[in-house]
Parts: C-alpha cells; structure tokens; sequence
C-alpha cells in the first residue's frame, strides 16, 4: 500500500530532494553509493522500475493517485508518496511536472567499459557531450536505431540529469552506457572496434561508404555541440566521416547527426 503524505510544509526536508537539491548534490560523488536521481512522467518511471532502479518516494499531483500513477504506487511498496494539487507541487519544484509524477530513485553502480561492450557490434561514443537535451535525444536514437551501447567521456553531462532522462523518453535505462577513461580510443581498438569519427575534414569518407557497414564492430565517435571531435581524437580513429549536406549547410546538431549515423550504421 502507497504511504500517502500530504503537502503541508514546504520547508519539510524530506522534500530537498524536489525542491532544493542540485542535479550534483543529487549526484553525490563523494559517496556514490548514495546517489539519486529523478525521474519524471509515468513511462519514464516504468522504464527505470524494469530496469531494476529503486524507488525512495514519489511526487504526484492528487488527482493523478488513482490514475495513471495507480499502477506505479503499487510497484513502488509503502515508500513515502507526497502528494498536492497541481499548483503546490510546481510552487514547491518551480517547474510544472510532466503528467504530475516525479520519483526519487537510488543510482546503480555503473558497470565497467569491458562489461558494456561485452556483447556489443556497434557503440556510441560521445566526447564532452554537454547538453542534456542533446545527450537525452541521442540516446533516445540510440535505442531506436540499434546501438548496443552508450560509452560517455568524463566531460559529458550526466545521463541520469533530470532534463537528459526526460528527453530520453527513459531509454537511459534501456541501453547499456558507462563512463570511459583516459586514451579510450585505444582501448576500444584493443576490445577490437573499429573506430568512425564523425567529423568534417578533407580526408573524411561518405557515411555511405561500404566499409563502414561491412565492420563487424565499429565505435562511432560524436563530439561536443559547437567543436565538434578534438583533432587528436580524429586522427586516432580508423575513419573519418561524414554525413553529405546540401544547401549549403555544413553540419547538424549533434543529436541529429546521431540519428543519421545510428540509422546508416546501426545493425538490425
């Protein structure tokens, strides 16, 4: 049975967790162990209950606890449930909640770089990926368009970020990811991926290309918004690729340059 708590106290600690802490203090990186994060709107949650995520309490608008977040509340045990109207909780969180359900979740320990890509063909990897909404829409198509797996460079924002979850409709927690370390791009070469780097240059081949497709494991490399791929990071992989333009236009963002390069690459 849900425990049921009303709002009446704004200042409650209980309620940091929505309205006070920070994405970094939520974080927790001196004891990772008790990191959290937030999940917003129904299928966001259900994605992240499969997942084996587990729940610390629950935000939720009134009307909502008898429906569409019924099914939740009963996956969810006798963990503390506050609920309000609709203008309490975004007075409390400054935000309006998406379908009126938030969810304070512990952090699973990541898994290793050889663990993630075990099994895998074809790897996404992001360098210094910064922006939540891009990083959330990228693993959105990476589900989507057959990636087996996420590898991030420590500069890249957090996955479990609120707005990155959100955007990522809960894939976070259906495609395998971890943090990479220093000269990852040797250590993929050594689990035996071939490396693409997606990247303007003169020497760079049609994402079109044959071989590309004919690699049996291929890592495809992003860079940040605006940069792009760190030169050193170029001329380090095995490729260099683009995606063919017209109009005059010389690149997209990244998020939909992933998408192409999910779909063109990508293995069913």
């Amino acid at each position: 049975m849900p425990n049921i708590m009303e709002i009446t106290d704004f200042s409650a600690p209980e309620l940091d967790i929505y309205a006070r802490l920070t994405e970094v203090q939520l974080l927790n990186r001196e004891h990772p162990e008790d990191g959290l994060f937030i999940a917003e709107s129904p299928k966001v949650i259900e994605r992240a209950l499969d997942a084996g995520c587990v729940p610390v309490s629950i935000l939720v608008e009134r009307r909502h606890i008898e429906g569409q977040a019924r099914d939740i509340l009963s996956r969810c045990g006798d963990i503390p449930v506050y609920t309000a109207e609709l203008d309490v909780l975004t007075r409390l969180t400054g935000f309006k909640l998406t379908r009126g359900l938030l969810c304070a979740m512990r952090r699973r320990p990541l898994p290793t770089v050889d663990e993630v890509c075990k099994d895998a063909r074809r790897v996404a990897v992001l360098e210094n990926v910064m922006n939540p909404t891009n990083l959330g829409a990228i693993f959105r198509s990476a589900a989507a368009l057959n990636m087996d797996a996420v590898l991030l460079t420590p500069a890249c924002t957090d996955p479990l970020y609120r707005r990155a979850i959100r955007v990522s409709m809960g894939t976070v927690f259906q495609v395998p990811w971890t943090f990479l370390g220093d000269d990852y791009i040797s250590r993929l070469k050594n689990l035996g991926f071939s490396t693409a780097a997606m990247a303007l240059s003169e020497d760079s081949i049609s994402i079109r290309d044959p071989r590309l497709a004919a690699e049996e494991r291929l890592a495809i490399l992003l860079g940040t918004e605006g940069d792009g791929l760190a030169p050193e990071s170029i001329s380090a992989c095995d490729y260099t690729v683009r995606i063919p333009m017209s109009h005059g236009v010389d690149s997209l963002n990244v998020a939909a340059a992933s998408a192409v390069a999910f779909f063109q690459l990508g293995l069913e």
